[in-house]
């Protein structure tokens, strides 16, 4: 058996706010929406994301107790877009791991971070 992909389904409590945000902020395009079931699919290269607007139970209210992670291949000229568009959490920063990275929050306060291997920076291939 194989897995050939991770979709997550982003919970949100105002679905035009957070299509906005993810087509206009992180430029994703919106691939299919679905008023009815309150529900929508965006892309962005090789990542794909749901959003729901719906009502099953949310015990926590809207939320998740992790981030995510978005490897990216130009982590610095990302980080200059979006550092005046968004919400940061911390900055862009060359850790000891050897990624550099940051992280943002989008509207509903999911942490979005970003990053690319050290060895990878500067490289053209």
């Amino acid at each position: 058996m194989t897995y050939s992909a991770l979709r997550p389904i982003l919970w949100t409590d105002s679905m035009d706010e957070t299509i906005g945000f993810y087509t206009h902020i992180l430029g994703f395009t919106l691939m299919g929406r679905n008023d009815e079931w309150q529900w929508a699919s965006l892309k962005k290269d090789d990542v794909q994301i749901m959003l729901s607007q719906n009502d099953y139970e949310k015990p926590n209210g809207i939320g998740f107790t992790g981030s995510f992670y978005f490897n990216v291949d130009d982590v610095d000229d990302l980080w200059e877009d979006l550092k005046s568009k968004a919400k940061v959490c911390y900055e862009i920063e060359t850790f000891e791991w050897e990624m550099r990275e940051f992280a943002i929050y989008d509207n509903n306060g999911y942490l979005l971070q970003f990053g690319q291997p050290v060895d990878n920076i500067g490289n053209t291939e």
